[in-house]
């Protein structure tokens, strides 16, 4: 007796039949192909069909076929496990889905041992492309094996000006944040950065930079009385905030370049029984959900573009984007509570 044959599933010529178009168009729509041109009807028709039929393209045969997969890789050296930034991995993978190609991501740890391994575990899948990023803005030093297929280095730049990048655009922030302390009325903005300018951690600089722009803009001299040097962290927000505070001319404002600074600035405040906004305003930068929405007041800071970068850094390989080292950068916008207000006047 005859065995009959399993049943594979559904076929592209099946899509067609359902949809009422030719197998090539269902091809050009499931791929997005570059340069077709169909009406938002067509495209409905092919993905209503693909749904009810419950159709699966062959990612096999087309890496057969294409040389690629339909995967681009995701390498970070910690981004994975970082609460904040998991919105970079959302941003991402949302725009590769919406081209119909998965993200496959690897959490290396910053072991250069482990990320060479996941590198040519992702090369060896035929990857259309990789993403590789840091878990904080900085210089890195880019694997060369990344120059094998089209690669974006994501939320850091390439130190040797190799791979396009993607990144926050530091300086517009701290600018902005400072501005905003301005145009409340303040004149005398202090500002607690997250790291010694020497280091060259384009945060710190960027945001410095921004900061003294919008100061020298406005005609305010910038003191460096008003300055401190951190590393990022709550207790140093107390320590410097506290300093700041009780000085013979304290600021009535203070731009902090993170808002784990600004979250022990409020607790610098809370114990000099100062009132925020009421006796010195106060501006963060990240916009770190599990932090600033939940400080009282709720933290004015910057927001660092996670799901946008994610977005872009995808698009960049899906447009084949040149190995020329150019840097993108994102503007970070300013999201607004209560820890502003104007100056109190004085008596």
């Amino acid at each position: 007796m005859a065995r009959s044959r399993p049943h594979s599933g559904p076929t592209m010529h099946d899509v067609a039949a359902a949809a009422g178009v030719s197998q090539a168009t269902v091809s050009l729509v499931l791929n997005s192909a570059s340069g077709s041109r169909f009406s938002d009807e067509t495209r409905q028709r092919v993905k209503d069909a693909v749904q009810q039929l419950g159709y699966r393209t062959n990612a096999h045969a087309k890496t057969l076929r294409e040389g690629i997969s339909g995967i681009i890789g995701f390498l970070g050296d910690a981004v994975a496990t970082t609460p904040f930034a998991g919105k970079i991995i959302e941003g991402a993978q949302e725009r590769a889905w919406e081209d119909g190609l998965l993200l496959l991501t690897m959490n290396t740890g910053g072991d250069k041992t482990l990320e060479s391994a996941s590198l040519d575990s992702m090369l060896s899948y035929k990857v259309a492309g990789v993403v590789y990023a840091g878990m904080y803005h900085r210089r890195l030093d880019v694997p060369e094996a990344l120059e094998a297929v089209p690669s974006v280095v994501l939320n850091s730049q390439d130190r040797k000006l190799r791979l396009p990048s993607v990144a926050p655009d530091e300086e517009l922030g701290g600018y902005t944040a400072t501005r905003h302390l301005i145009e409340a009325g303040h004149t005398q903005v202090a500002m607690i950065n997250i790291e010694a300018l020497e280091s060259e951690l384009p945060a710190a600089v960027g945001r410095f930079n921004g900061y003294t722009k919008a100061l020298t803009e406005a005609g305010i001299p910038v003191s460096s009385e008003l300055v401190r040097f951190g590393t990022g962290n709550e207790d140093d927000g107390f320590t410097y905030a506290t300093e700041l505070l009780t000085s013979g001319k304290p600021p009535t404002a203070i731009f902090c370049a993170n808002d784990r600074t600004a979250w022990g600035a409020y607790q610098a405040a809370a114990e000099l029984h100062l009132s925020i906004p009421g006796d010195v305003s106060i501006v963060g930068f990240d916009n770190q959900e599990t932090l600033a929405p939940h400080l009282r007041p709720g933290l004015t800071t910057l927001e660092l573009p996670f799901v946008e970068m994610g977005r872009r850094a995808v698009d960049l390989i899906l447009q084949r984007a040149q190995p020329d080292g150019r840097v993108e950068f994102m503007t970070c916008p300013l999201i607004e509570r209560n820890s502003v207000t104007h100056p109190k006047e004085k008596p």
